[in-house]
This record gives structure tokens, C-alpha cells and sequence, in this order.
């Protein structure tokens, strides 16, 4: 990969800030924050070849890099962050949250605070308590709370009818609403009722409960059994609430617990709310990761996204460290001393005790998360026929490609080239038809393409009779070269019926044979996922294949020297990891290996040397 424009490397600050890469429309590509910009901006430049394959395309595709300096990391951190949700460019993970799940929400802001079921979360002094699973449940523990905290739970229509009417609603009536309304209540003593309930929420104090019963008692005592069946009910239904939410921390901590699972293209992210010692709600986040991420990265956007819009506990146990640990929890500290809540926050990793256990259990629950999302991806019924139909108008066919062919080509610096064909009908893959090649030679990826696809075409004319659906589109990884190449193979082969598009790394974009332009597919369309699934499904295979054939000829070659057995060779690849790092492996490093003493290690350089040698 050659990057033919980048920065005077001098012209860069040594100044924290943040950086944005542009295309040539000018749009931004990627929003990133440094602790020293030149340091940052010399990685994507210095060695590009040494990037990963989707920061490269990042890089390739990008015209110009900005700067912004400010003060400290902090600065940097906060500005970065507003620039993501600012411009949501591609390159940058978006997180998706659970804002469908349900929560109870007090409107502290207002003048006479209002609790109700909300589905969304603003920065308007409104206090949140959830999510929970189900609208029932919000409404049930609203419910028993007004029992016993009877604010106003009616919209301001109601409300404002009620106080036109001099007329309260049939809460009022019933004795679960204070009727703010009609005067019943002053302002200041519901606003305490409120804060009462939040801070029950908050906390569901033991002690709240236990004086209930004293209460019940009493009036008991006194013979007054009116106030002893309320003070009873009132305690039934705190009993109740806090019942729902079993005791996980002994000790009784706030603390938030987040749990992080990741694969190649997708991270989840799970958290845990616990306030004293209760979990009191739990929420996820999935994410696909346009570049290759550090899992630190993710999980510090991750919790500035987390408390974008609530204050944060003082502890928050993470499984690993985020990439700026201090400048986070300074940034934290900032967000909670915004709020009615004090303190430092400290972001901590728990290694042993009840955090530790379930830290383990909140990771589980990403795990889950990532599976899910994947798998609703890969297997959901609507998002399958909606890609393939989406697929079918961008390319123009006729149908809907139900079943599609994907190839790749793989090689070590023009040598070892190998092929694979993988198979997706329905929108899903079908393992057992795929097939990998292997290229004698080839000049370059186009005529190896060409090799690959006039061979499969050839078995294709035989195979037709009997597939369940006919093959009618060939997907290859590559551009227009790639793809012409593939078109060429088709025409030659007679074979008709069948379609042929290429999926380019630069921006994902697709080729048609002999076009000028791509087809750019939205970011976030079920037909783009189905082809980068079946595209990424052909590396992977390509490169399995691959590894296998040079474990082959490295178990050949060395069974060829005396006193290397089967088992040794086994010893050596599980040692340095693949055949390649083997062969490049000194005499020092050999003999690392158990079994493998000076004259064996000796042998094995003098073999590879003379291979070479010959090749």
C-alpha cells in the first residue's frame, strides 16, 4: 500500500488534540484524539504498510488530515466525543443502544414532578430508573410506588384540566395522587414526596421498609387500624420493589459493571447498575468496528457514551483497562460533580470477591448480546429477503441472487497463491459446498480471478441440474480490474444466467464489470452486511487454506531430516505460532523449543537454507 499525500511530519504539533481524516468531498472520514498529535498522526504514515487491512482503506481513501490543539487530554477526550456525535463519520464505531426497553422516569425539572413510563432518555432534570424488561413492569412498580409516594403521575393535559375543573382525577380520589392540582399539596411538600421516591429508588433503603412496620405497629397499638392497613400496604408494596432485585453486593456498593465481548467486525458492551448492592437495572450496546480497534478504545467510547446523559457512581469495575484510564475518571468526575452526586469517580478492575463474580456474569451477558446481534444479522428471515431484494435493484437483475458464489485469491507476496469459493443460498452459508484452489502461478490478483472463475465455471455448467437454486451471481473480492477479469472468464465460458460484481476494500463499494463508477451501498443496509459477510466468509477460507498447505510442506521438509518426527513438528508450529514464523525463526529460538537441541536447530536452518537456495 503507497500513500501518495500525508503531513509534513514538522508541520505536526507535539500538543494533545484531536485529528479528523477527509475525502476528497470533503466529508469526514474518521475523528480520533492524541496525548501527543505528532506521535499519533506518524503511525498511519510512517509504515503504511504495516497498517491493518480497514485503518489502511481508511487511509487510502483519505485526501487531507486536520488538527486541532487544546490544553490538556481532558480537552481532547471531550472534544472528540462531540465530534462523533456530531458528524457520525464512517470510520468511527456508532453504538446501539436499548432504547426501546421502557423506564421509569421522575420529572424532577418540573414544577410538580411527574412519574411515568419513558422509552427515551433527555437532559432535562428528569432522573431514570431502569431499563426494565417489559412496560408492564414499569407500570406495576409504578403503580405500588404511588401507593406509597402518591405523586402526580397524570401528562400535563390532565393536569392542567384538573386545575381548570377545580377537579381531581380518580388517583386523586383514590388516594394515589397528593392532587397538586385542586391544592391539596403544596409545591414544595410534593417536590420532597418526589424526591422521596427517587431516593427509595435509588437506594430501596432496608431502614424505608422497617419504619413502615414500626409505623403499622403503633397505629396498631393505638387501636388505629385504618393507619395500620395503610402503613401495611405501604410496606407490601416497598417489600415488593425490592424484592424484584436481589441483594448482589454484600457490602452494599454503588457501582456500575461493565462487561465487553468483541469479534472481527462487532463488539457488545453490558452493563450492570448496582446501588446498594442491588442490581437496579442492566443495559447493552452492540457496535460494528469500521477499523481495527484496540478493545481499549472501544471500551472508553463506550463509557463516555454510557454517561452521556446520567451522572456515574463512584466505582465503575471494568474487565480491562480503557485506553486513558486517568483522563476518563477526571472526566467522569467532572460529569458527577454536575450533578447532585459527589465525589471522585475511579474506574477499577476486580479481581477477586463478589465483583469479580459478577463482573464474570455481566461479561456473559455481552457475550450473549454480541451473539444475538450477529446472529439476527446472519439468520433473521426479513433482514435476509430484504438484503437480497436491496442487492437485486442495485446490481439490476432480474430475481433475487438466492444463491451466490464469493472468491478470493491469497498469497505471500506473489507466491503460495491460492483460491476459495464460498456459498451463500438464502442469505446464508453453505458449508459444504465450498471448494479452495490452488493457483500454479499467476502475474497478479486479476489473472489468478480469471484462473479461479474460469475453473468454477467450468464444474458450474455440470453442477446446474442438480442445485437447489441456480448459482446467479459471482461475488469476487476486488475492484474493476478484479472484476473484468472475472467477466472476461464468464464470457469465455459460454455459461449465461449468471451476474458478476466485485466488493472493493477503499469504501466497501460495488463494481459492475466495464463501469466508470461504483454503487455505494448505505452503511447500515442489510444487502451491504450480506456481501462483506460472504466476502469476509472467503478470506477467511482462503487463508485456512493457505496456512494448511504451508504446514504441509513444513511437516514435509523437516520429516525429511533424521530424528524430526511427527511430533516435533507439531511442537515447533504450536511454539512460533505459524510455518512462516518457523522458517524465519534463528538457532537460538530453536532451541527454545523442548526437544530441540543445537544440532537439530542446526539441521532445521541448514534444510530451509538449501531449499531456498534451489527454489
Amino acid at each position: 500500500m503507497t500513500v501518495n499525500w500525508h503531513p509534513d511530519p514538522r508541520s505536526i504539533p507535539t500538543d494533545p488534540g484531536v485529528y479528523r481524516f477527509f475525502d476528497e468531498n470533503n466529508r469526514i472520514l474518521y475523528v480520533g484524539k492524541a496525548k501527543i498529535l505528532r506521535n499519533r498522526l506518524s503511525t498511519y504514515f510512517h509504515n503504511p504498510a504495516g497498517l491493518l487491512e480497514r485503518t489502511a482503506r481508511m487511509v487510502t481513501t483519505a485526501r487531507r488530515v486536520d488538527w486541532t490543539v487544546v490544553g490538556t487530554e481532558l480537552e481532547a477526550l471531550h472534544l472528540e466525543f462531540t465530534w462523533i456525535k456530531e458528524f457520525r463519520p464512517p470510520f468511527n464505531i456508532q453504538f446501539r443502544d436499548d432504547k426501546g426497553y421502557p423506564y421509569l422516569a421522575v420529572s424532577m425539572g418540573e414544577e410538580y414532578p411527574r412519574a411515568f413510563l419513558a422509552r427515551s432518555r433527555l437532559k432535562d432534570g428528569t432522573r431514570y430508573f431502569g431499563p426494565f424488561t417489559k412496560s408492564w413492569a414499569v407500570r406495576e412498580t409504578l403503580d405500588l410506588l404511588l401507593t406509597v409516594y402518591p405523586v402526580r403521575s397524570c401528562e400535563k393535559s390532565t393536569f392542567t384540566a384538573a386545575r381548570r375543573n377545580d377537579r381531581p382525577c380518580l388517583l386523586g380520589d383514590i388516594g394515589k395522587c397528593a392532587a397538586p392540582c385542586v391544592g391539596r399539596i403544596t409545591t414544595e411538600d410534593h417536590h420532597e414526596l418526589a424526591q422521596n421516591l427517587v431516593g427509595f429508588m435509588n437506594k430501596q433503603d432496608p431502614a424505608v421498609i422497617d419504619d413502615l412496620g414500626r409505623r403499622m405497629k403503633d397505629a396498631s397499638d393505638r387501636h388505629d387500624f385504618e393507619s395500620a392497613a395503610r402503613f401495611r400496604d405501604q410496606r407490601n408494596a416497598l417489600r415488593s420493589i425490592a424484592e424484584r432485585s436481589a441483594i448482589v453486593l454484600r457490602d452494599e456498593l454503588d457501582v456500575d459493571i461493565i462487561g465487553f465481548a468483541s469479534s472481527e467486525l462487532s463488539a457488545a458492551i453490558a452493563i450492570f447498575h448496582v446501588r446498594a448492592g442491588r442490581v437496579r437495572g442492566t443495559r447493552s450496546w452492540t457496535v460494528d468496528t469500521e477499523l481495527e480497534m484496540d478493545p481499549g478504545v472501544v471500551l472508553e467510547q463506550a463509557i463516555e457514551h454510557v454517561y452521556e446523559l446520567e451522572s456515574p457512581p463512584a466505582l465503575i469495575d471494568v474487565p480491562f483497562e480503557p485506553q486513558s484510564t486517568s483522563v476518563l475518571e477526571e472526566s467522569l468526575t467532572l460529569r458527577r460533580a454536575n450533578s447532585t452526586s459527589k465525589g471522585r469517580v475511579r474506574i477499577s478492575i476486580p479481581r477477586r470477591g463478589d465483583r469479580a463474580t459478577l463482573l464474570t456474569s455481566v461479561t456473559k451477558n455481552a457475550v450473549l448480546a454480541l451473539s444475538e446481534h450477529e446472529l439476527h444479522r446472519a439468520h433473521d428471515f426479513v433482514a435476509r429477503s430484504r438484503a437480497l431484494e436491496d442487492l437485486r435493484d442495485a446490481i439490476g437483475l432480474p430475481e433475487a441472487p438466492l444463491r451466490l458464489e464469493c472468491c478470493d485469491i491469497s498469497h505471500l507476496g506473489g507466491t503460495d497463491i491460492v483460491g476459495s469459493l464460498v456459498v451463500f443460498e438464502d442469505g446464508l452459508p453453505i458449508k459444504d459446498d465450498y471448494r479452495h484452489y490452488g493457483i500454479a502461478s499467476a502475474r497478479d490478483d486479476t489473472e489468478a480471478i480469471y484462473q479461479l472463475v474460469s475453473r468454477r465455471l467450468v464444474r458450474l455448467a455440470e453442477e446446474l441440474p442438480t442445485m437447489r437454486y441456480p448459482t446467479s451471481l459471482i461475488l469476487v473480492d476486488g475492484g474493476q480490474p478484479q472484476v473484468n477479469a472475472a467477466a472476461r472468464a464468464l464470457r469465455e465460458s459460454g455459461v449465461t444466467g449468471v451476474a458478476v460484481v466485485g466488493l472493493a476494500k477503499r469504501l466497501e463499494e460495488l463494481w459492475l464489470p466495464n463501469t466508470d463508477f461504483p454503487l455505494i451501498l448505505p452503511r447500515d443496509s442489510d444487502a451491504l452486511y450480506l456481501v462483506q459477510r460472504a466476502r469476509d466468509e472467503a478470506h477467511r477460507f482462503a487463508l485456512r487454506y493457505q496456512k494448511s498447505k504451508r504446514t504441509k510442506v513444513l511437516t514435509s521438509a523437516l520429516s525429511e531430516l533424521g530424528g524430526i518426527g511427527p511430533k516435533r513438528v507439531r511442537a515447533l508450529i504450536a511454539h512460533f505460532g505459524s510455518p512462516t514464523a518457523v522458517r524465519a525463526a534463528t538457532k537460538d529460538e530453536l532451541v527454545g523449543v523442548p526437544g530441540i537441541g543445537d544440532e537439530t536447530a542446526q539441521r532445521i536452518i541448514d534444510s530451509f537454507n538449501s531449499n531456498e537456495t534451489r527454489g
